[in-house]
């Protein structure tokens, strides 16, 4: 029997394991990669490729990058690849009918959330700034809806209190690249019925934007250290120091709950073992920090350079 012909869509780090894992599956062929263009990245802007147009060269599959993926030029190329099945894994762009239409097994989807929860753009950091204890990945069959396609297969697990968001990405990326090998046999073979999303229970988990990592210290600790781990590395956790002539930018990387009460931002205590701030409920101990366009430090190292006082209030 012919390979099953696969065209890969993805763009983020999370969309490699996928790739990898059907270019290792001996009864698929990717026949194709398409990925978002490059981007100029850092201070001189130099055009860098997306995480997954360096693993597709890595494997010698033909890259595909097109500006707007509903130009008809491009769908007209998908075409002439004579895909049998589509897969989409972080990819950022919004697919036309005329792409999810074009494959006799569809277009399949891996997200990381359990569906109808957390549709959208942020599933993974949305579900650990909210305090889940428990995610997962879901395989669907794609449709012109945001995530509201039939659901093929899904698996779920818990979230530790140990992991931040990148432990967490990296976990479900390996999760869902298994699910879709998995998957993709059944799905093919017809052993699976697409079970469509209840209405009940559906979220949206909208995009991550730098104003949702401003610490707001009204809220409990607990709240503020859930929000920290799924904030962790982009956009960072952010406070702000009074300083002259503007208040200072600090970036907060690792803190720990503290069964203290005080006024919500305001320094209680700051010694060598951290930096105690109130908060709306209990106390955030803050562990390791950063100024702006310093390095990240512990609060021994920051401390031995900027001395907090007791009583200074953080916004």
């Amino acid at each position: 029997m012919a390979p099953l012909r696969i065209i890969f869509m993805g763009t983020a780090d999370f969309s490699c394991a996928s790739l990898e894992a059907l270019a290792a599956e001996p009864r698929f062929q990717v026949v194709a990669v398409v990925t978002q263009p490059d981007k100029p990245k850092g201070r001189d802007l130099k055009l860098q490729p997306s995480p997954v147009k360096v693993v597709a060269e890595k494997l010698g599959i033909p890259v595909l990058q097109p500006t707007r993926a509903r130009d008809e030029k491009f769908i007209g190329e998908l075409k002439a690849w004579q895909p049998d099945l589509m897969v989409v894994v972080a990819y950022g762009q919004i697919l036309p009918a005329a792409i999810l239409d074009l494959p006799p097994h569809g277009c399949l989807n891996v997200h990381g959330s359990l569906l109808p929860k957390y549709r959208g753009a942020a599933p993974i950091q949305r579900a650990m700034a909210n305090g889940d204890t428990e995610t997962g990945i879901a395989i669907m069959k794609m449709d012109i809806g945001l995530d509201t396609g039939p659901v093929l297969s899904m698996q779920s697990t818990p979230i530790s209190t140990e992991e931040d968001c990148p432990a967490l990405y990296a976990r479900l990326a390996l999760m869902g690249a298994k699910l879709l090998v998995e998957t993709i046999h059944g799905w093919v073979a017809g052993a699976i019925t697409p079970q469509p999303q209840p209405a009940e229970g559906a979220t949206y988990a909208a995009k991550i934007k730098k104003e949702d990592a401003h610490v707001d210290w009204n809220l409990p600790a607990t709240v503020i250290w859930n929000r920290l781990r799924a904030f962790t590395p982009w956009p960072g956790a952010f406070t702000f120091l009074p300083a002259e002539p503007k208040p200072l930018l600090l970036k907060i990387w690792k803190v720990e709950v503290v069964a203290k009460t005080g006024i919500p931002g305001e320094i209680l205590t700051a010694d060598k073992t951290g930096i105690v701030v109130g908060c709306g409920q209990n106390a955030l101990r803050i562990l390791e920090l950063q100024r702006e366009g310093g390095r990240r430090q512990t609060a021994e190292q920051f401390l031995a350079g900027s001395p907090f006082k007791p009583g200074t209030k953080l916004g």
